[in-house]
Formats: structure tokens, C-alpha cells, sequence
């Protein structure tokens, strides 16, 4: 027999099947369950690329849910992860710009998604984070460790992919506004959808601006931050959906980004133009097929007193044809895709400002195997194809899971690789007079190794703390080959001698992840995660972010409801950072503690009030990966639900 659901996830939509020899039987629920209080009955799809509840995917997945984002009240995803997750640290770079330490991987090795889709552009090697606003997001699926043979390049160390927020309502308008006190920092949106007949469309804006903040003078040299620079943010995106039937639909995207960084004598603007075509079709006796294009281009410039200066232009373009296959049978899913990819890149760091572009193709097959309802094996394997490189790679993951009353336990060994990019093998760039840095067209593509397993237990409590809790152990390892780097390079003279991209031997990271969640039916909630990371080598990423060997995140809410149509809700979260693996110029350990209160009000209302830095920690050296904090600071911020007024 065949029970089939609908699943619309981000964007994403597929036919999630279940064949049975006998006949389902409801099951009566209690009002209190643990899997839904723990989250372990939502949906998601970054793991294996078909829908699975949260306790059912056997690769390691952590979720970022609605109400978490609505606490911490977060502006982007920066904000949301650092309060988040352990073993991730977020630093400033060359020119302020963001760089990412995830598990000892750099940001380049981290692959981010929208709704399953790729962004263009990078700078010192991450992505604009700044792209990835959170106005209409609806959760963040976090799934550590190498998944190239699903995603393919730069899935090296993980992937994070956010999910936009699905609205079944006839029609809904939010409107939303924070103040931070630092930087008299504001950030204002507007979020609407309607659904009509065969259409749904969902439109969001969101506009911050803050000013510089000044961290020191300029007599202090020690500090390689003096100020941070401000400036204003704009995002706006639309997406539309058209229903021609109950098993064919149509989803077109559209997004525009702008940025302006404003500096002591010049400003720096990035904008991106990004669109998109998806048809979604669901066969009648289960599966489904997907086929998307997508556009992305992000593009950098420089102006001295309001006149572009033509010697800091970028632009990345970035074509995608995507296609996907699922096929349920038995208690199995058989899952094919293939991708295209033209990249053209024009950068000031190549020789005359010179274009590059190149072709990569690439095919998966997994095999998702159910054979009984307590085990479950996933297989896949993917080879992917680079013209500029004229390289092949070739990676594959086994992960199974075996579960047990209240328990589980989750293993699996997957590959990852980066193949290297446009800039790595063509960058021909004078650093400020400073030093060459040249490109390498004989670059490897980077390859990892990870092997993992976690147990998970969960269960309830009875008596005064009636309530539920998960706790889980995740032990990993990252084998690093071909790592990407530079070195020395000598030159024909002293005047281009400088640094040169290469292969190196590569590093060994291994670690400890634990998170404990519990929470009771009387509103009362607690979480701890700690990540131990130790490495081979002192420097994984890069001179401005180092991994730290201990982290730590921790969270205590509590929820009431007063009267009919109030509810109050307070959370005193923190983080802690070790002092780093490398030796010289570096931060020291620290915390950071902060306090929110939120009040919704007759459902349509909602003000929360955050007091961050807690304790009024101040670093005494601004290296570039010390918080960015002159001490303790205030944000207040109002959420209107116009249509539940």
C-alpha cells in the first residue's frame, strides 16, 4: 500500500512514499511528545537530498528552527551561528572583510546554500555572509563534515543551507525594526505572501545601517583593528510560485543585494543580481523530478569621493542547470542528479583585469535502504568534472543508522573535495607594493576524508520537571590531502618575488562534539553544546582565523503564558572560545554572555530586548579574531503581524 505526503520544504517539494504489508493503523498521541518538544519530527532535506524527519536521517544534522532565529533576533547568519554552534568562530580579515573558522576549515571549505542554491563571489576566500539575511528564513540545516558526493566542490567541511519560511495563509504582512545600541545600528524589513488560486508569492526587503565604531586609537599598534567601518545593507527577493496541478509546479526567483562599506577616504559597494527557474513534478505512484536554472552574479567596485576608481572591479557569474530524480520503491528511494556549472570571473587580481571562465559537469546516484524500520543505510557516489583544471574527482559516503528504543546511533565515512578556483590558478596580483601573489594552473583539487559517529539518547521526565531530553556524542575525523595554500616564490628578481598557491600535504582534524537539550511542559528549557577540535598543524586556515581546541554554547529559557493572548519569554545564553592553536599574535579565551526578553502580545505583536556582553567583556589587544565589542550593549526590537491584528 501507498501513503504519500506532500512535502514543500524551501522551495524544494518531492513525494515521500511508504509502502507497507499492512494496513496503517493511527496511533493516539499524547498531548506532550518528546520527538515534537525536541524537534525530532521536523522535516529536512540537506542530508540526503529526500525529506526525512530529523531522527530518521542518519547523517549527523543539527537544525536552527523558527523559534531559535525569533530569539535570538539575529540580522544575518553570522549573528545566528556564533550564538549558536560551538567550534565556529567568525573574524575579520584584510579590509574588514568576514572570515569563517568552522571545525579547523576555512570558509572556502564550507559550502553555503539558499534553498539548495549556490551563491557566487567570494572575498579573502568566504562568501558575503552579509548576503544571507534572515527576514524569511525559516531554519538552517547544519549537516558537519565532508558531503561533496551530494553537493560537489567546496563541500569539504560541511554544509549549511537555509530554508525560506512557507505561508499557507491567505495573505500575511510583517513588518520588523531593531535598534543596537553600538554603532547606532538599525535594521528595518517588511515581509509579505499571499496565496490566490494556483499562485503564492512571497516578497521580503530588509535595510540595516550602522555607523563606524571606534575600538581604539591609533596609537595602539598591537591592535590590527582600530575601527570598525560602517554602512548600509539592503536585500530584497521575491519569490513566486505558480500550481498548474496537484503534481506540477513552478517556482521563479528573483533577489537583489546591495552593500556600501564606507572607509576613512574611499567606500566599497558590492551588489549581486540573482534569479532563478525551478519545475517541480510528482509522479502518481510516488518519486519526483526536479529541473532548475540558476543566475548569480556578484560584483565589486571602488569610488574615492564618489568617483569609481576602476582598480578594485570584480564580477563572478555563475550559470546552474540542475536536475533531480527520486524514485521510491519497496521501502527504498533511488536518488539521481546531475549538474552544470559555467563560471566566468573578471577580478582585479588577475594580469590587465582579465576575464576566466570555466565548465564543470557533474552525476550522483544515491541509494537510500530501508530494509527494516530500525536500520537504515544511505550510499552515494559522484564524479564531477573541471575544464580550466582539466581535472576529474571522484567522491563517495556510506553512512548508516541503527535505532533503538530512546536511541540511536549514527556512522558514516564520506569524501569531500575542492577543486581550485578561478583565482587560485590565475591570480597575478601586487598586494599594495607589498608582495606578488601568483596564481597556479597546476594546482590538485583539495581532498578530505571524514569518518564519524555519534550516539543519540532521548527520552522523558516525569514528576515536578516533567519534560523531555536529548543528548548526543559525535566523534569525527577530517583527513586534509592536497590542501590548497600558498608559498614562497622567489621570482626571476626581488621585484616579483612574493607567494605562490600550491598543494601541501595536508592536515589531520579530529575531534569531540556534545549537545544536551532538555526542556519541561511547564516553559522551562536548557541547552549546552561543547566542541573539543585538536589539529596536526598549528595553521589550518590563515593568518586571521585559527582554530581554538575548546568551545562552548549554552542556553536557560523559560516561557509563560499570561492570560489568553500574552506570552513572555527570557533566555540568558552564552558562548566560550579557547585561546587559539597558533602560537604569536593572537586573542586569548574568552565569554560572552547575553540576556533577551521578548513579550508577544495578542499574537500579532512582539518586543524583545537583548542585552548583549552581559558581563562587559573587553579585549585588551583587537587581534583579528577578538569580538569586536566595546562592552555591554542594548537592542530592542518590534515585530507586527499586520494580518493578525
Amino acid at each position: 500500500m501507498f501513503r504519500r505526503k506532500l512535502l514543500t520544504l524551501g522551495g524544494l517539494a518531492t513525494t515521500y512514499v511508504l509502502m507497507a504489508s499492512t494496513p496503517v493503523v493511527p496511533v493516539k498521541r499524547a498531548r506532550f511528545n518528546v520527538d515534537s518538544v525536541l524537534n525530532l519530527e521536523q522535516v529536512v532535506v540537506t542530508a540526503t537530498r529526500t525529506p526525512k524527519t530529523l531522527k530518521d536521517v542518519p547523517v549527523v544534522t543539527q537544525v536552527i528552527g523558527l523559534d531559535d532565529i525569533q530569539r535570538s533576533d539575529a540580522t544575518n547568519i553570522q549573528d545566528l551561528l556564533t550564538n549558536e554552534l560551538p567550534g565556529l568562530e567568525f573574524s575579520y580579515a584584510m579590509s574588514q572583510e568576514t572570515a569563517l573558522n568552522m571545525n579547523g576549515v576555512s570558509g572556502n571549505a564550507i559550502l553555503f546554500l539558499v534553498d539548495g542554491e549556490r551563491l557566487a563571489g567570494e572575498t579573502m576566500d568566504n562568501i558575503d555572509y552579509n548576503r544571507l539575511d534572515l527576514n524569511n528564513i525559516g531554519r538552517v540545516e547544519i549537516v558537519k563534515g565532508a558531503a561533496s558526493a551530494l553537493y560537489g566542490a567546496n563541500a569539504v567541511g560541511g554544509v549549511v543551507n537555509l530554508i525560506s519560511r512557507e505561508n499557507t495563509e491567505p495573505w500575511t504582512v510583517n513588518l520588523n525594526s531593531r535598534y543596537f545600541s553600538t554603532g547606532n545600528n538599525w535594521r528595518n524589513g517588511i515581509r509579505m505572501s499571499f496565496n490566490q488560486g494556483q499562485w503564492n508569492s512571497q516578497t521580503c526587503f530588509q535595510q540595516t545601517r550602522v555607523n563606524t565604531v571606534r575600538l581604539t586609537d591609533a596609537f595602539d599598534t598591537k591592535s590590527n583593528l582600530q575601527n570598525i567601518w560602517g554602512g548600509c545593507t539592503i536585500n530584497l527577493k521575491e519569490r513566486l510560485t505558480y500550481r498548474l496541478s496537484d503534481r506540477l509546479r513552478f517556482i521563479a526567483r528573483g533577489s537583489y543585494f546591495n552593500r556600501h562599506s564606507k572607509r576613512s577616504n574611499y567606500m566599497d559597494i558590492y551588489k549581486d543580481y540573482s534569479t532563478g527557474l525551478r519545475l517541480l513534478y510528482n509522479f502518481s505512484k510516488g518519486g519526483s523530478f526536479e529541473l532548475s536554472y540558476a543566475y548569480d552574479q556578484y560584483d565589486k567596485a571602488r569610488y574615492v569621493n564618489r568617483i569609481r576608481t576602476n582598480d578594485h572591479d570584480y564580477s563572478n557569474r555563475q550559470h546552474v542547470v540542475h536536475t533531480l530524480l527520486n524514485l521510491p520503491f519497496n521501502r527504498n528511494i533511488l536518488t539521481v542528479g546531475a549538474d552544470y556549472l559555467n563560471d566566468y570571473l573578471t577580478t582585479y587580481q588577475f594580469k590587465n583585469n582579465e576575464a576566466k571562465r570555466q565548465q564543470s559537469y557533474d552525476a550522483f546516484v544515491q541509494f537510500d535502504y530501508n530494509p527494516t524500520q530500525w536500520f537504515n543505510m544511505v550510499a552515494s557516489v559522484r564524479n564531477d568534472y573541471f575544464s580550466a583544471s582539466h581535472s576529474d574527482a571522484t567522491t563517495a559516503r556510506l553512512a548508516a543508522m541503527l535505532k533503538l528504543p530512546g536511541f540511536s546511533i549514527r556512522s558514516s565515512y564520506a569524501g569531500g573535495f575542492r577543486a581550485p578556483s578561478l583565482k587560485e590558478m590565475y591570480m597575478n596580483f601586487d598586494m599594495a607594493g607589498i608582495m606578488m601573489i601568483y596564481g597556479n594552473e597546476n594546482l590538485k583539487p583539495e581532498r578530505s576524508n571524514n569518518y564519524n559517529i555519534s550516539f543519540e539518547h532521548y527520552g522523558q521526565t516525569k514528576g515536578w520537571l516533567d519534560g523531555s531530553y536529548s543528548m548526543t556524542l559525535l566523534g569525527y575525523c577530517n583527513k586534509y590531502n592536497n590542501r590548497i595554500t600558498t608559498t614562497d616564490f622567489p621570482g626571476d628578481d626581488k621585484d616579483n618575488a612574493g607567494e605562490k598557491y600550491c598543494n601541501d600535504d595536508g592536515v589531520t582534524i579530529y575531534g569531540v562534539d556534545f549537545n544536551a537539550k532538555y526542556h519541561t511542559k511547564s516553559g522551562l528549557g536548557t541547552g549546552i553544546a561543547y566542541n573539543y577540535l585538536h589539529a596536526s598543524a598549528n595553521s589550518i586556515t590563515s593568518q586571521f582565523s585559527q582554530p581554538r581546541p575548546h568551545s562552548m554554547t549554552w542556553h536557560l529559557d523559560y516561557e509563560k503564558l499570561f492570560a489568553k493572548d500574552y506570552r513572555l519569554s527570557s533566555s540568558i545564553s552564552g558562548r566560550y572560545l579557547s585561546r587559539p592553536h597558533s602560537k604569536g599574535e593572537t586573542s586569548n579565551a574568552y565569554s560572552i554572555w547575553r540576556f533577551s526578553l521578548a513579550l508577544q502580545m495578542k499574537k500579532a505583536y512582539r518586543i524583545t530586548t537583548i542585552v548583549d556582553n552581559l558581563f562587559n567583556y573587553i579585549p585588551k589587544t583587537y587581534y583579528w579574531n577578538s569580538p569586536a565589542t566595546k562592552g555591554t550593549s542594548l537592542s530592542i526590537g518590534l515585530s507586527i503581524d499586520v494580518d493578525k491584528i
